[in-house]
């Protein structure tokens, strides 16, 4: 048999209703042994009456006391109801010049249950209905009540009043806090969120980088060993030492960039490429057929380190633009690299004269993830992009990188 857990909210209830009916049942105990035990002239100096005209009780008298306290047990559900309720015995109790108990009590009580659990509104008129009772009861009474009498009447119904609504205001207080804190939980959940898929969409620009790279040199250079296999075979053995050595360095940069994905301890990571690694770059080009040269001017006359992130992105740039030189241009392709820095920006210009990629933009359904890549590089620092055919014949890739002044 399934147990079945109980809603939190229904046992809250439940356990108000069950301290309120306790609440009841005392209060109107108290009542009705006040109304038997004590006698009639202290229960009329006790209610302010100077002369002793109260009726003796009987049983009109307890079963109208009792209806006063009883209904005290639904103080939380619905106070104002029986609050107006209440009133009708209270003043008949008056009128038949009966002992009215703790029936002012119990007036006091729902005032306060009133005002602590409704808004502004009923509160108000919960108030209105306490004084209009008490009024009616001292006009239908008897004996008249002193201006004492009436002083304290009034305090203690404003205390009443008032500490329920300090109560409410109190409640609401807590609750706004609470319902604040909430949502700057989510608000932060969700920046984290944001934060760890802007780190994996890094992460993947990185390891499509590292790995198309690496691995189309590697393919080419297989391709030249294939064929080199029978006719040279020191050729074949250059080309398969050269596979090697490249997908041992494309093994350690991706230990490098995955490092950063590990949970057991602190990242081991190795510094990043940049502009200063592009002739390492470029030797691997030419070892792969593309042949390729390299132009590094600074205009300013000054070596100054480039900003990290612009150096990395540069560096990315090249490495994407050679690799597709390499893979699309053709065997008797040339490429052009320029790095150049001047005037507060760093231009970066990549270019090939071979057949281009003009078989793979002509499918509308392929889409490099090495141009989005770049793209986003360098519109995170920026920078200016141009990607196109070349004037000529070929290809070439071109982008502007604002520097900062130190």
């Amino acid at each position: 048999m399934r147990a079945t857990t109980a809603d939190p909210r229904s046992r809250i209830r439940s356990h108000e209703l069950i301290t309120d009916s306790a609440l009841a049942v005392a209060l109107t105990v108290a009542s009705l042994l006040f109304i038997l035990l004590v006698d009639a002239e202290t229960a009329a100096r006790w209610q302010g009456v100077t002369s002793v005209e109260m009726r003796a009780p009987d049983a009109l008298s307890l079963a109208l006391a009792a209806l006063c306290a009883l209904p005290v047990a639904l103080r939380r559900r619905c106070p104002l109801v029986v609050l107006a309720v209440t009133t009708l015995p209270d003043l008949a109790l008056h009128a038949l010049d009966y002992s009215p108990g703790l029936s002012g009590v119990a007036a006091l009580v729902l005032l306060y249950s009133v005002a602590a659990h409704r808004g502004h509104a009923l509160s108000l008129l919960a108030l209105a209905v306490t004084g209009l009772g008490y009024a009616v009861g001292a006009l239908l009474s008897a004996q008249p009540l002193s201006w004492t009498d009436h002083v304290i009447a009034v305090v203690l119904s404003m205390l009443c009043w008032t500490g329920g609504r300090g109560v409410r205001l109190r409640r609401a207080y807590l609750a706004e806090l609470v319902d604040r804190t909430d949502r700057l939980e989510r608000a932060r959940e969700a920046d984290t969120r944001a934060a760890r898929a802007e780190e994996r969409s890094r992460i993947a620009r990185e390891l499509h980088d590292v790995v198309a790279h690496h691995v189309s040199v590697m393919t080419v250079q297989a391709a030249a060993a294939r064929k080199m296999l029978a006719v040279k075979p020191d050729v074949a053995r250059d080309a398969l030492t050269a596979i090697e050595e490249m997908g041992r360095t494309a093994m350690a940069e991706m230990r490098n960039i995955v490092g950063v994905l590990r949970t057991d301890g602190p990242a081991e990571l190795g510094p990043q490429p940049g502009v200063q690694d592009v002739p390492v770059l470029v030797d691997q080009m030419r070892e792969a057929g593309l042949r390729t040269q390299l132009s590094v001017e600074d205009g300013d006359g000054a070596e100054r380190a480039l900003p990290p992130g612009v150096d990395l992105a540069a560096y990315r740039l090249i490495q994407e633009a050679l690799t597709n030189s390499l893979r699309h241009a053709g065997p008797a392709a040339r490429a052009w690299v320029t790095v150049r820095r001047e005037g507060g920006e760093l231009l970066v210009h990549v270019e090939d004269d071979g057949r281009g990629p003009a078989a793979e933009t002509r499918q509308p359904n392929r889409t490099g993830h090495g141009l989005v890549g770049i793209k986003e590089r360098v519109a995170l620092y920026g920078g200016v992009l141009r990607i196109g055919p070349r004037d000529g014949g070929g290809f070439e890739v071109s982008a502007r990188f604002p520097l900062k002044d130190r």
